[in-house]
């Protein structure tokens, strides 16, 4: 293996660990030491890759950012109607709060959160670009099929993710009744009916 993927890959296991450990015991708890320990590689190698816990924090967002785009574009590219992709999105986000939870839990409870963290470099949605393009994406495409109606792009952006974020922060707090996967066809509809032309 070449030096450069070697380096790839012990960049992605720090960012793996450092999504975990970030959304379970929180951003500012959780120390470089912390991170460089579970690794089991010391704290100056790991500045190596990272030079700060900022820097670290702002390349996790754009990793979740990036793996959720990449999901939505698999969406995008469907030759289905909006209202199933509607159910596609619902689905994928829910199961990646289920299997993947530290991502979704990242995004809410540390980028939401924790602002200042990302005020130098993530100004605005600068770090989840790729994720905007692709939401951004399929509502344009709603909207020339004629199933969406034209709207503005926040208030479209904020109901959707609402929803989203909302159960799966209810999901986070052990408060639903049920499996988040049983509410995917109600919180679509829900979405759809809001959203529609």
């Amino acid at each position: 293996m070449k030096i450069a993927e070697k380096k790839a890959l012990k960049r992605e296991a720090i960012i793996q660990v450092s999504l975990e450990l970030f959304s379970t015991n929180g951003f500012h708890k959780t120390t470089i030491p912390d991170i460089a320990k579970k690794l089991k590689m010391s704290v100056g190698n790991l500045y190596n890759y990272f030079a700060s816990k900022d820097v670290l924090a702002k390349e996790i967002i754009k990793y979740t950012s990036n793996v959720l785009a990449d999901e939505i574009e698999k969406v995008n590219k469907k030759d289905i109607s909006t209202k199933d992709k509607i159910k596609d999105i619902v689905t994928l986000y829910f199961q990646m709060a289920k299997k993947r939870p530290e991502m979704i839990e990242y995004f809410l409870r540390v980028y939401l959160s924790h602002r200042e963290v990302f005020n130098n470099g993530c100004e605005g949605m600068l770090c989840i670009s790729r994720f905007i393009t692709e939401i951004m994406v399929f509502f344009n495409n709603g909207v020339a099929s004629g199933e969406l109606k034209n709207q503005d792009f926040f208030s479209a952006f904020g109901l959707f993710m609402g929803y989203l974020g909302g159960m799966v922060f209810l999901k986070g707090e052990s408060v639903l009744p049920k499996d988040i996967e049983e509410y995917i066809d109600d919180i679509s509809i829900n979405i759809f009916n809001a959203l529609k032309a």
